[in-house]
């Protein structure tokens, strides 16, 4: 929970940005810059956007039920155990090539699935399974095609050694859904409802995500902005490089590796690419935010502070504030506010 709520911070809490007078340069919290200096709102009421809205399909649905149920079916719950394997059954199989006693590659497997007769394997391997009882182990002795793909096992004799683990079942029932649902569900029908909300979860999370991007690209396009300073920008990019970093080492990942996991980028690219952009989103939020008197006050700020730090289990508001000064947490809260406020007075359509 703390990684969760980190990474949704890391997104957007940049502060310490540069301000001050003409001609005298100084770090000013975004609540304290001149920001009328760089934007000029544009009418940011009444925003005009169109969005698809994701939902929850049944293919989707019944598909990840299916996944769910038969990747948690062992030989202990749920696999059948007290016939052999027929031509058509689905087993669960343990298998090592070797030739010449010598196991090779991709010959090996801890835990595979094979349908009996649908000729996934060489001749004589699913064959070989039909009437083995599941638990036991088999020695195959088989011969691969002249034209396999591997110069080194065409035409080669070699010796499968294959344990069926156990035979899948056709259909599902409760009783296996309750030996592996751990207190979350214990029937098909609650199983089937676990994933429709999981499912259903992420379609909206995609529906708020894709609203907000679409309304924050309807106020940019409102608003006239003037020359950003170069500082501005450097001093910018370099927090965001700093919130990359952090984020990425907390998931034991390089900010490299980090950003172009999530973001398709190298870490340079991605804040030579934004920091501008960056900048003159917080100015015109906070340009609103002036505006609308939407600033976060010191005893908002503290309030909010307090949940995020019980919600997210650590022992205290000063723990929570460990890795961001506080402007920092002031800036998200401000900019949760005035997307909320774009929201609600944007004229939305849905596809």
């Amino acid at each position: 929970m703390k990684k969760k709520i980190a990474m949704l911070l890391t997104a957007v809490m940049v502060s310490g940005l540069l301000g001050g007078c003409a001609g005298e340069d100084v770090i000013v919290p975004l609540n304290e810059m001149k920001v009328t200096k760089y934007v000029t709102l544009g009418e940011y009421t009444g925003l005009q956007v169109s969005v698809t809205e994701s939902s929850v399909k049944q293919e989707e649905w019944d598909t990840l039920v299916e996944q769910v149920y038969y990747g948690n079916i062992t030989a202990e719950n749920g696999g059948i155990m007290d016939r052999p394997v027929e031509n058509g059954d689905t087993v669960n199989i343990a298998f090592e090539g070797k030739l010449d006693g010598v196991a090779f590659e991709g010959g090996t497997s801890d835990a595979f699935e094979l349908i009996i007769g649908s000729n996934s394997f060489i001749a004589g391997f699913e064959e070989g399974l039909v009437g083995v009882m599941p638990g036991e182990t088999v020695d195959l002795d088989l011969t691969f095609p002249e034209g396999y793909k591997s110069e080194e096992l065409a035409g080669q004799d070699v010796v499968f050694t294959v344990t069926v683990h156990y035979i899948v079942p056709v259909e599902m029932q409760d009783s296996v859904v309750a030996g592996f649902g751990a207190g979350e569900f214990s029937n098909i029908e609650e199983l089937r409802q676990y994933v429709y909300d999981y499912l259903d979860y992420y379609a909206q999370s995609s529906n708020t995500s894709g609203l907000n991007n679409a309304i924050l690209e309807a106020f940019m396009a409102s608003c006239e902005f003037k020359e950003i300073p170069a500082a501005l920008i450097e001093e910018y990019g370099n927090k965001i490089r700093q919130d990359m970093e952090s984020a990425a080492a907390s998931t034991g990942m390089d900010a490299d590796t980090y950003t172009s996991y999530y973001y398709g980028t190298d870490l340079d690219t991605y804040v030579n690419d934004y920091a501008e952009e960056y900048v003159k989103q917080s100015v015109a939020y906070q340009a609103v935010a002036n505006a609308q008197g939407l600033n976060v006050s010191e005893e908002e700020l503290n309030e909010i502070l307090t949940e995020y730090a019980q919600s997210g289990g650590y022992a205290s508001v000063e723990e929570f504030m460990t890795a961001n000064p506080r402007d920092d947490y002031y800036d998200i809260f401000m900019m949760n506010k005035v997307n909320e406020f774009l929201t609600e007075n944007a004229v939305i359509s849905y596809n």
